[in-house]
């Protein structure tokens, strides 16, 4: 019996598919497949973390976030200054705020 996947793996599944006595049909993506398919793998990873609220689905979603970047060619450096940038501008989410409504000062 055949299963198709067509989706993007961590690197050692395919290995641990043939180390279980099945076999594995697997290709090399080029960059836009990539990139495609890790976006998809995002996806499915946040929606994995919101049926379970698993700390694993968590990390699972921050291995496809730094794939991203270095598929974008953003050194991880970059984006954590980045990301710090925006916490110093607008603050993180320590706080709980939560945005009831905005009203215009004319009324």
């Amino acid at each position: 019996m055949t299963i198709p996947y067509n989706k993007l793996v961590r690197d050692f599944i395919p290995q641990i598919i043939e180390e279980s006595g099945k076999s594995a049909l697997t290709r090399t993506l080029n960059d836009d497949e990539y990139l495609d398919k890790l976006e998809e793998k995002l996806q499915e990873e946040v929606a994995e973390y919101l049926e379970s609220g698993s700390p694993e689905e968590l990390c699972d979603i921050l291995e496809v976030v730094e794939a991203l970047f270095a598929a974008r060619k953003v050194p991880m450096q970059l984006a954590l200054s980045i990301k710090d940038a925006k916490r110093k501008k607008h603050g993180a989410f320590e706080e709980r705020v939560l945005l009831m409504e905005v009203s215009d000062s004319m009324e």
